[in-house]
């Protein structure tokens, strides 16, 4: 399920990359290949240690939104001579930053969309809970890496699993602008809808029927409530089943 469900939402920002439809900044020369100027020194201090290929508990210093730990895998290929994708993976419970540096990564999302883009730079935020401030914290790390590294615009995913599916749909309802699609997998739906919609951007929900602590019915209530609000925008249904 899980693989199949990350198969999708990359298939379908493909398909929006060939359209030329897109909601993502133009990305900016990466003059740092990976953070050795002045600036991203100060702004982050990196880790020291590795899990699998991902350097831990990097932390970015935000002077708004404070400490961001997290979690980060960049490819030996990559230079910022060309663009690459970028994958932001937010844990459920058991892997908030108090659980343990890495014990998001006992996870498999950001294991298994390497498998579909060998060019993946895939970013584990390790944050303290599934609220607005972790919301606002990820808005600033995805920010972050949209200006300090050469990320394609039409390559920006994110999934939340569990809790962290709580506090992507909130960082959905704030700024789905800075997405091309996204896995919002066992969890239950906080944020806003309407800028969801206004941005278009591609959500793909999945749960089990029996999910033990959520149940199905939020997450059928959340794809009841975009698919309906799309069809009064007089989209069609294979329109929205796109979206």
């Amino acid at each position: 399920m899980l693989e199949r469900a990350i198969a999708l939402i990359l298939a379908v920002s493909m398909q929006l990359g060939a359209a030329g439809c897109t909601g993502q900044p133009t990305p900016q020369p990466d003059d740092e290949a990976g953070g050795n100027t002045a600036e991203a020194s100060a702004a982050v201090t990196s880790g020291t240690q590795t899990d699998r290929g991902f350097l831990l508990d990097n932390v970015l210093h935000d002077p708004t939104e404070g400490d961001i730990h997290y979690n980060v895998y960049i490819p030996d290929s990559y230079d910022g001579t060309v663009p690459y994708a970028v994958f932001f993976t937010l844990p459920g419970y058991e892997g908030l930053y108090f659980q343990g540096v890495g014990a998001n990564l006992q996870e498999d999302f950001g294991f298994a969309a390497q498998d579909y883009h060998a060019d993946m730079i895939v970013v584990a935020p390790q944050l303290s809970d599934w609220g607005e401030t972790s919301a606002r914290q990820t808005i600033a790390l995805v920010e972050y890496f949209l200006s300090h590294y050469n990320i394609g615009p039409n390559r920006v995913y994110a999934n939340g699993y569990s809790g962290g599916g709580e506090t992507m749909s909130l960082v959905m309802g704030m700024r789905p602008d800075l997405f091309t699609a996204y896995l919002h997998c066992s969890s239950q739906w906080d944020g806003a809808f309407e800028p969801v919609v206004r941005s278009r951007t591609p959500v793909y929900l999945v749960v089990g029927e029996g999910d033990e602590y959520y149940g199905a019915a939020p997450t059928q209530q959340a794809y009841d409530t975009l698919h309906e609000m799309y069809a009064q925008q007089g989209l069609s249904d294979s329109e929205i089943d796109q979206l």
